[in-house]
């Protein structure tokens, strides 16, 4: 593609989406490049019942949709195609993709987060057939069956109470013996008869054959271990950033989080970083919005003083 684009976007999830709103709307030639199709993570989210404008809970599916359909609406353009390498110097940012390489004078990146693992023996093994990270995709095949939940965070609980629809019990395996979840969902575990916590208990194992039976549990205070009778595994320990940023030379923190200021700049001029892949301290949808309209905003005024 030899057009130059005035804003190119790197993910399709809210805080892309908002960033291509914002950018259209401004009638800036924009498009988003998206691997998977636009909605990032929030498409796995059952409910969400606290984004502002809903008064009854919403399925991150469905917001996702509507979200890319408003963005449609300021003739956005979108590629799908995984991005496979950035060039970012000089004033022309170049994104190159398997389909080829898209140019444009603003790169915002909203590239988002990916799961983290346990990294134990048998975890890898089971993916597919007992051990699972999204329990919006893969809670309907436990029903009637026993699982685990993995984590302490909002993630996890939220996960687990989503589960109780299925499964007839549901453990939360935490390594600590309390919760870092909002006080709402906490109160909602606590009450639902479905969820035994296991406090001070990290997994050392999946156990099984062909598919899941089992995990080894350790006493986080005196190193003890002991099995539990699974049928499945949910692990939300927590998430890591994503992107094509090797050799681009935008700076991360040690995490691999993407350094930015308060207008979303990152430390090479004209690029943007937005949602979950940025450096800060809450990651929530209506934070990721609100991250990719200071980015649009930022990236126009940018636009305008180098013309």
């Amino acid at each position: 593609m030899d057009t130059v684009l005035d804003v190119l976007i790197i993910g399709g999830g809210p805080a892309g989406l908002a960033a291509g709103l914002y950018a259209g709307r401004a009638m800036l030639d924009t498009a988003i490049v998206e691997g998977k199709g636009p909605g990032g993570q929030v498409i796995l989210t059952h409910e969400i019942e606290n984004y502002p404008g809903f008064v009854e809970p919403i399925s991150g599916a469905e917001l996702a949709a509507n979200m890319a359909a408003q963005t449609s609406r300021f003739n956005v353009a979108t590629f799908n195609s995984p991005v496979e390498r950035l060039e970012l110097q000089g004033n022309i940012k170049e994104v190159i993709t398997q389909q080829g390489t898209l140019k444009a004078r603003t790169l915002i990146i909203a590239t988002g987060v990916v799961p983290k693992t346990l990294d134990v023996p048998g975890e890898q093994k089971f993916i597919g057939r007992g051990v699972s990270y999204c329990a919006t995709c893969d809670g309907a095949f436990f029903r009637g069956k026993k699982v685990a939940v993995v984590g302490g965070g909002d993630t996890a609980v939220k996960e687990a109470l989503f589960l109780t629809k299925f499964a007839d019990l549901v453990y939360l395996i935490h390594r600590r013996d309390s919760l870092r979840a909002e006080p709402i969902q906490q109160k909602r575990l606590r009450e639902n008869p479905k969820i035994t916590p296991l406090w001070h208990k990290t997994v050392d194992e999946v156990r099984g054959e062909l598919k899941v039976s089992g995990v080894t549990l350790r006493d986080t205070r005196d190193g003890r271990t002991e099995d539990l009778d699974l049928d499945g595994v949910f692990v939300f320990v927590g998430r890591q950033p994503v992107g094509p940023l090797v050799g681009s030379g935008i700076l991360t923190d040690k995490e691999g989080y993407i350094i930015t200021n308060e207008n979303m700049e990152t430390n090479i001029p004209g690029v943007y970083a937005v949602g979950d892949v940025r450096r800060k301290a809450w990651r929530q949808i209506v934070t990721a919005v609100s991250d990719g309209a200071i980015a649009a905003l930022s990236a126009a005024e940018y636009i305008q003083d180098i013309n």
